[in-house]
């Protein structure tokens, strides 16, 4: 932002009051709720008293380009329609503290710090208030809303619920300190202008009241040209003790000044839309998400518009969605584009399907939803040949086994939308997803618990290829490898592999593992793989053949089995699962890395199964 884009001055305490009162000064949508508790305000008041600085003001001018669904800061109530000068964007906590025990004429309704909800008036003692050795913030009272202060017993000990009961006992309520005259005439009064009580009063206006009246306000000021990022900014920067403000509440925020309320658009129109059972793999899919999405959208749009009106490639607007691009987006973008997008999200969801994805638990990466349902938007109808699916799916195993959406992927994404896109619609060149993709053999040893994208998705391929549960034949896949019932379980089980003498960081790895019913899991025990493939036999009341075609549903060869041949077994099923990776990938993968009891042993011995 440039220097001219903001101003700095100080204002009287009073006349910004003033301008919350009468609606000149109001809240943007995006700005939370009031809740400080009344020991914070105490402490405020105390600090005006002494002319303490209580930091700074930061306002918007309101008017610009950016505009914002506004509203009064709490407990004020200017004229219906009533538009704004200013927005407050630092300083809401002060003001509406200031504001309801100052100028509201009414029981400020707080905390206290159990955060229970309390109301009442502040008052301040005034011979504690003149008193130079007594503590300020002592001598200012929070008192019940009916001004009478009950024991445990519930019995009256204080009633203030007249003046003449506030001037017997010189307690001055803070209410009328910008509007002393009647109370200090009644004060005079009351005393019959007691010599010591007018001196009281002079000495009491000064230490006390005048600073109040007095008192300015740092105020930073920007200006109308202010865009929406910079909004985002600064708000997030002069607040750094609340909640991050997210881009979904800023635009909300936004676009309810055009009477659109974007939160109930994205909970009924478009979350709503994957309800169902069947999309389950979408549950976690959030508003962030689907605005990014929406946000490519818009943004290649942008791009398309630009190089159709002859714009030199060099200067044509960029395809993202990062931060500033969502924060760019207008609620026309966003009306067309986002039924596009949950129709995308939908399409990616029954695309994830149809690769043996079902469940968020073995989903590799949430993020590459977001230019994955957005291709599914752009594309069409394009994307449902069998040839466009395939190349859909090569670019989605290449991001997965190429682990490429793990870390800050807005780029990626902007890349993927306009590369997939073509390439679908008959482009020679391939994504650079694809062609930055690299799946090294050795990762095969290293992959030991699901947290890993490669991890997941081999299991996708498993269960693509076909792997039945080995006692019981059934198909792992929609109906049970997502139930409680299954896990993740090794094949030469942990405590057979340590009396061989093999190391954890080989057992332990994918390559030893595979997906299998709790119950059958139980038959195989500890024991040998010769020994457990025969009570998995008689458990299964079929024959050695038909076991030997269950276990070879998951890629592994029961005859190695029977021969108890880990290394052998290691090797041959590490060369199946490079195969299937290398098909879905649509890369050549050599894999020249050492046998299994050769591998070099990693200190990482991770495991996420239950096994003996």
């Amino acid at each position: 932002m440039a220097d001219e884009a903001f101003s700095i001055d100080k204002r009287p305490l009073r006349d910004l009051l003033r301008q919350v009162e009468d609606g000149r000064a109001q809240l943007p949508e995006f700005q939370r709720g009031w809740v400080w508790p009344h020991p914070n305000i105490t402490s405020l008041l105390a600090s005006i008293s002494l002319s303490y600085p209580v930091g700074t003001v930061m306002l918007l001018q309101a008017g610009g380009d950016v505009r914002f669904k506004c509203r009064p800061i709490e407990g004020a109530t200017p004229p219906d329609r009533t538009e704004p000068d200013t927005l407050v964007l630092d300083g809401q906590q002060r003001l509406t503290s200031l504001y309801q025990s100052l100028k509201l004429g009414e029981p400020v309704v707080t905390q206290d710090l159990r955060k229970h909800r309390v109301s009442g008036w502040f008052y301040v003692d005034m011979l504690a208030a003149v008193d130079e050795t007594a503590d300020r913030e002592e001598a200012i009272r929070f008192l019940p809303a009916d001004r009478v202060v009950r024991n445990f017993r519930s019995e009256v000990v204080e009633d203030y619920t007249t003046p003449e009961r506030e001037y017997a006992a010189h307690l001055f309520p803070l209410s009328s300190v910008f509007d002393y005259d009647d109370w200090e005439t009644g004060f005079e009064d009351y005393w019959e202008d007691d010599r010591s009580k007018r001196k009281l009063w002079k000495a009491f206006y000064s230490a006390f009241v005048k600073p109040f009246d007095r008192y300015h306000v740092p105020v930073i000021e920007l200006g109308k040209a202010t865009p929406r990022q910079a909004v985002c900014q600064v708000f997030e920067k002069v607040n750094t003790g609340g909640v991050t403000l997210t881009v979904f509440e800023l635009l909300t925020a936004t676009f309810a000044a055009d009477e659109f309320d974007l939160r109930r658009h994205w909970e009924e129109q478009c979350k709503a839309a994957w309800n169902a059972p069947g999309y389950r793999i979408l549950k976690d899919v959030s508003n962030t998400d689907f605005l990014q999405a929406v946000t490519l959208l818009a943004t290649a749009e942008r791009r398309n518009v630009a190089a159709a009106r002859g714009e030199d490639a060099e200067r044509l607007p960029r395809i993202g969605c990062k931060r500033k691009d969502m924060l760019a987006l207008s609620l026309d973008e966003y009306r067309r584009f986002a039924p596009a997008v949950v129709t995308g999200f939908k399409a990616a969801a029954k695309f994830l399907h149809q690769q043996y994805l079902f469940d968020t638990k073995f989903l590799p990466y949430g993020t590459q939803l977001i230019p994955l349902a957005a291709v599914f938007a752009l594309v069409g109808v394009d994307a449902q040949s069998a040839g466009a699916q395939q190349k859909i799916a090569r670019w989605y195993w290449c991001g997965v086994f190429g682990e490429l959406y793990g870390g800050s992927t807005e780029t990626r994404f902007s890349q993927d939308l306009p590369d997939v896109a073509e390439w679908v619609r008959g482009s020679a060149t391939e994504p650079r997803t694809v062609t930055a993709a690299q799946f090294a053999p050795a990762r095969l040893l290293t992959l030991r618990t699901r947290n890993s994208a490669a991890y997941k998705g081999i299991y996708a391929l498993l269960l693509k290829a076909g792997a039945v549960d080995w006692r019981t034949g059934e198909k792992a896949e929609v109906t049970g490898y997502f139930d409680e019932s299954i896990d993740i379980h090794h094949i030469f089980p942990k405590a057979w592999c340590l009396n061989a003498g093999y190391a954890p960081a080989m057992f332990n790895s994918i390559v030893n593992k595979t997906p299998l019913t709790a119950r059958t899991n139980r038959v195989i025990g500890g024991a040998a793989p010769s020994e457990y493939l025969v009570r998995l036999a008689k458990s299964a009341e079929t024959g050695a053949d038909v076991v030997a075609e269950h276990i070879r549903s998951h890629l592994g060869d029961p005859e190695l089995m029977e021969a108890d041949d880990f290394d052998g077994f290691f090797a041959a099923r590490k060369a199946a699962l490079l195969g299937r990776i290398s098909a879905e990938m649509g890369k050549v993968i050599v894999d020249d890395a050492p046998g299994a009891s050769e591998a070099p042993i990693s200190l990482d011995e991770a495991d996420d199964t239950d096994d003996l």
